[in-house]
């Protein structure tokens, strides 16, 4: 039985920064927050604007200081919401960020060491001094691999 080491060098990154070779995530926790925070303000500014809305139902057209007391009931609606809406918002994008950011991590690896796999066995295969059958028992051991099909353990 032959065993040979598999390489998991990043030659070829699927992702990578300004330094060639450096492997650099796609997913950016700042855009992420930044997403987050102008989502929470946007939702507590409709929630500020439906209660001046509904206020104005209830405050007679007439009224002295109308418009300064419906902003100030939308207003307050408004930050109630923000208030606490945003913590929780900012919370859960972390966490995502976070999980997301090791899914890549694992895909963009994964996808990788496959790679390297697959030119080894390229390279094996046009290698004249290797014998056929080991040639294809190496192919078809990978192809069983990529499928996610259990891979035999065979002897020499």
């Amino acid at each position: 039985m032959q065993v040979s080491a598999i390489s998991s060098g990043y030659s070829k990154p699927y992702f990578t920064s300004k330094n060639k070779g450096e492997y650099e995530n796609p997913i950016n926790r700042g855009t992420e927050k930044g997403l987050a925070i102008w989502g929470s303000i946007g939702g507590s500014t409709l929630v500020g604007l439906t209660a001046a809305g509904i206020g104005s139902c209830f405050i007679k057209s007439g009224a002295a200081k109308r418009a300064l007391k419906l902003g100030g009931i939308g207003a307050a609606a408004g930050l109630a919401t923000l208030l606490l809406t945003l913590p929780a918002k900012l919370y859960d994008t972390s966490v995502r960020a976070f999980t997301r950011e090791k899914e890549m991590d694992v895909f963009s690896r994964d996808r990788e060491l496959k790679s390297n796999i697959m030119e080894e066995v390229n390279k094996e295969v046009k290698d004249e001094d290797v014998d056929l059958d080991q040639k294809i028992n190496h192919y078809t051991s990978v192809q069983m691999a990529n499928n996610g099909n259990g891979v035999m353990i065979k002897g020499a």
